[in-house]
């Protein structure tokens, strides 16, 4: 069987070498919110009655905001105007 999105979560955590704080920050750098009881919630061991699964959402979101985090915002796109 293959990773859960928890997994790739705590893997990520584990390499980048992130804190509750900092994957907060992160999330917030896409607008989106995350609670540090739900963080706890997601890091906890399956069979811990307070476990969350970790939804493809709230993964999404916290790689877009990882992305944003290393490689800063995304300059704007120029505008190219057709030839006359």
């Amino acid at each position: 069987m293959g990773l859960s999105n928890n997994d790739v979560f705590k893997k990520i955590r584990v390499a980048h070498k992130l804190r509750d704080d900092d994957i907060i920050k992160i999330c917030k750098l896409v607008n989106f919110n995350l609670t540090k009881s739900e963080l706890g919630a997601m890091f906890r061991a399956e069979d811990h009655p307070k476990y969350m699964e970790c939804g493809d959402q709230i993964l999404r979101n916290f790689l877009n905001g990882l992305i944003i985090h290393l490689r800063g915002p995304m300059p704007p796109k120029k505008k190219i105007e057709p030839p006359k």
